[in-house]
């Protein structure tokens, strides 16, 4: 840039030399730059239409940040004026943790350990109907021979410390059954060298009895001990107890009779449920208490947003956009040809059970099969 004595001339042409910094485009704007700036000042720019999009786009995850701020607050005095009880699942017979307010968590006590043991050696039968099954009829197929023998060790480990173990002697003679069946399916598939689906069939056809027996006693064990353990915090929390938040987690296996749920509702009432009663359904078994905190001050504090623009509370409870969608469904159906599948319209703040209710036909539990 030339630098001349007039005020005016040195505006102008200072005016000009940031006029040619600025030009997006044309050689004349890219002389200055050096070649080994190429790899920044290539790179091609968001048109003005894209930039608008994101803009506008900014405000939904934005949106998202202002949440996490609000929560924290609003989360600090839901535990400022309500008890909450958070029901985890969790391989040891699940979590119960209670915030009272003013007060450290109150952790409850573990189920009994013979829980554990049952569900483990139930799990061992079921491990190996798994295992083979990608193997079965296939001859000359040898690559389930090593892991499977390597589970034979564990099995042998775990017969032969049966009796050191904590449980009844009905209950130890019963997985001591399970565990031998378990061997010797194995020796047997080693000896013919291959999985037939015979063999798997006559394997779990002598378990599937025995498992019942395991599965019975574990849940009998979880139910008493949860159940002992909110009697004594009802009775403790006394007329609190009717501001008691309460949650449990749930994957979609384990939705149906799930057992934390079950037990929660027997100290609450019909209309709790869905309202300071409800089931957070998640993608894996097992999810933090903070993550479960989250998710229920989410909840509660959409309420709030509900009742405020729309006059419903529970209106932010369902997909917001659900019944509008079901009319397009209605419609687009109809105009398809097609004939149009939904469930039944309920009512926003429905205390049904978050679970399949409708009764039919068929098994509905261990005891119905044959």
């Amino acid at each position: 840039m030339k630098i001349y004595r007039g005020g005016r001339a040195l505006i102008v042409s200072t005016l000009l030399a940031f006029t040619a910094l600025s030009a997006p485009t044309g050689a004349w704007a890219q002389s200055d730059v050096p070649a080994y700036m190429d790899v920044i000042v290539g790179a091609t720019v968001p048109t003005p239409a894209d930039t608008a999009k994101q803009n506008v786009l900014a405000l939904n995850t934005g949106m998202f940040t202002l949440y996490d701020s609000a929560g924290k607050l609003v989360q600090s005095s839901i535990l400022a004026q309500h008890p909450v009880i958070l029901g985890l699942f969790s391989g040891a017979g699940g979590r119960f943790i209670l915030y009272r307010p003013g007060q450290p968590p109150l952790e409850g006590p573990p189920v009994p350990e013979v829980y554990q043991l049952l569900k483990s050696v139930g799990h061992s039968v079921m491990a190996l109907g798994v295992v083979v099954g990608p193997h079965i009829g296939k001859v000359g197929d040898t690559s389930w021979q090593a892991p499977v023998l390597g589970y034979r060790v564990q099995l042998k480990a775990a017969l032969d410390s049966l009796d050191s173990t904590s449980m009844p002697e009905e209950w130890r003679a019963n997985n001591r059954a399970l565990i031998q069946e378990n061997i010797d399916f194995i020796d047997k598939s080693i000896a013919a060298n291959v999985i037939s689906f015979a063999s798997v069939q006559e394997f779990a056809q002598k378990q599937k009895n025995l498992l019942k027996l395991n599965i019975r006693w574990a849940a009998d064990t979880q139910v008493k001990h949860w159940m002992g353990v909110l009697a004594d915090w009802k009775q403790q929390l006394g007329p609190d107890w009717a501001k008691v938040y309460a949650a449990s987690n749930t994957i979609y296996v384990a939705r149906q009779n799930n057992v934390l749920f079950s037990v929660l509702a027997q100290f609450f009432t019909p209309e709790d449920i869905n309202d300071r009663l409800i089931l957070i359904e998640t993608v894996s078994f097992t999810t933090t208490p903070q993550d479960m905190l989250d998710s229920l001050t989410r909840i509660i504090a959409d309420r709030t947003v509900g009742e405020t623009f729309f006059g419903s509370p529970h209106l932010m409870d369902y997909e917001l956009m659900g019944g509008d969608a079901r009319d397009s469904i209605v419609a687009e159906t109809k105009a398809r040809g097609m004939t149009t599948f939904l469930p039944p319209k309920v009512p926003f703040g429905s205390h049904q059970w978050p679970t399949l209710v409708t009764p039919g036909p068929g098994a509905a539990s261990l005891a119905d099969l044959p």
